[in-house]
């Protein structure tokens, strides 16, 4: 343990379970670990290539690589053999990032400790009230000496907070007031900025049925919108759409007041550029659903699907707590649109009341994200976390 009785080495194990958004909260904590507080980091995944899809400057052909700071290791997962280099020297706090598991080898390395790591499951995110009982908490290992605390993102200060770095809204807020900074955005996602006027969309979302009759909603509506779809993201939809001649990266198709913009995928930094640029944000999972929220612009979520629709309460908690302090008709409209959104279906017809109360939604999503960063950041709040319990 480093003088002082603060814990300096960190390890963070992580699987990509949900593709990017799993390793991308991983990423951004072990970034601001590293940059912000001075930790010395290791990050474990077991699949760098998703990885250097949105972190570019790790090398994925190697098992070990460095970027920010941060000491990325290739593992095979909890199932395997640990990598030699993290049952040498265990750090101060290991994170399982989202119940991923660690493996036997490691904990057996855990328990052999003179003093015991702080282990700490980071917990996905939720708006149910519930959380706030259960961030902290501790709970016995089963087999092993050792205690693992569950530590839960949230969006109130009994929770863990939110991952918010030092100067976001800074940067945001300055690359918007910046022509050549957003023009070099488009050229990084290879297409034409969107004409002047349109409403400029981003989607990122699982596979939706309802996807279709929203896009010809968008081309046989009065109003342009310019639509900027990831590669790999919505396929299946835009086969159906397109009759199978669905866009390339850099790319784009035009129908009616539509245009669909195909990029590239891109590292996160210019990830939330685009959704600083934008006018509205369709996100998924946990980290895109975050980024839209500091970027101040109304969002639309897509949750993780889960069995027997788990995944609706967990969107009904948010749109109530989003909901607070929106009129009447903005808040019934985000909900029939998010509802529709997610179960796919009907989004044609929700959209018509959703489209109509977005300047409301725009005025809202701004104070939201100011309320919500004068609460401790999820990284400052796990660190401070650490050192009471050290």
């Amino acid at each position: 343990m480093a003088p002082g009785n603060i814990p300096r080495r960190w390890d963070i194990f992580c699987t990509a379970v949900d593709n990017y958004g799993d390793v991308g909260v991983a990423w951004r904590l072990a970034r601001q670990l590293a940059g912000e507080h001075g930790m010395a980091v290791r990050l474990f995944v077991d699949a760098p290539a998703v990885l250097a899809r949105i972190a570019p400057e790790i090398d994925a052909r190697q098992d070990r690589s460095s970027a920010h700071g941060v000491d990325v290791h290739h593992w095979s997962g909890p199932q395997h053999q640990a990598p030699a280099a993290a049952i040498e020297s265990v750090a101060d706090v290991v994170v399982e990032a989202f119940g991923c598991g660690l493996p036997a080898t490691y904990l057996e390395a855990m328990c052999a400790q003179r003093v015991q790591p702080l282990w700490v499951n980071l917990e996905y995110l939720s708006a149910e009230t519930w959380i706030e009982a259960c961030h902290g908490l501790a709970s016995r290992q089963p087999r092993l000496p050792l205690v693992r605390h569950f530590y839960f993102p949230g969006f109130t200060e009994r929770t863990g907070g939110l991952l918010r770095e030092r100067g976001l809204f800074a940067r945001r807020d300055a690359f918007r007031a910046d022509p050549v900074a957003r023009a070099a955005l488009w050229r990084t996602l290879s297409v034409e900025a969107p004409a002047p006027g349109a409403l400029t969309v981003s989607l990122f979302c699982y596979p939706n049925p309802g996807l279709p009759a929203l896009f010809d909603a968008w081309a046989d509506g009065d109003d342009a919108i310019a639509c900027i779809v990831p590669d790999g993201v919505a396929s299946a939809a835009l086969d159906v759409w397109t009759g199978g001649a669905v866009p390339h990266a850099g790319q784009t198709l035009h129908r009616g007041r539509l245009t669909l913009a195909r990029v590239a995928f891109v590292a996160q930094d210019d990830y939330d550029r685009l959704l600083w640029t934008c006018d509205l944000n369709f996100v998924r999972g946990e980290d895109s659903f975050v980024r839209a929220q500091w970027a101040a612009r109304p969002l639309v979520w897509h949750c993780y699907p889960q069995a027997e629709d788990a995944h609706i309460a967990k969107l009904d908690a948010f749109l109530v707590r989003y909901g607070e302090g929106l009129g009447r008709d903005a808040a019934a409209a985000q909900t029939a649109f998010a509802r529709a959104w997610n179960e796919g279906s009907t989004t044609a017809a929700a959209w018509e009341g959703f489209g109509q109360v977005l300047p409301a939604l725009g005025m809202h999503a701004d104070a939201w994200a100011s309320t919500l960063a004068a609460h401790t950041d999820l990284t400052t709040a796990l660190v401070s976390f650490a050192a009471d319990r050290v």
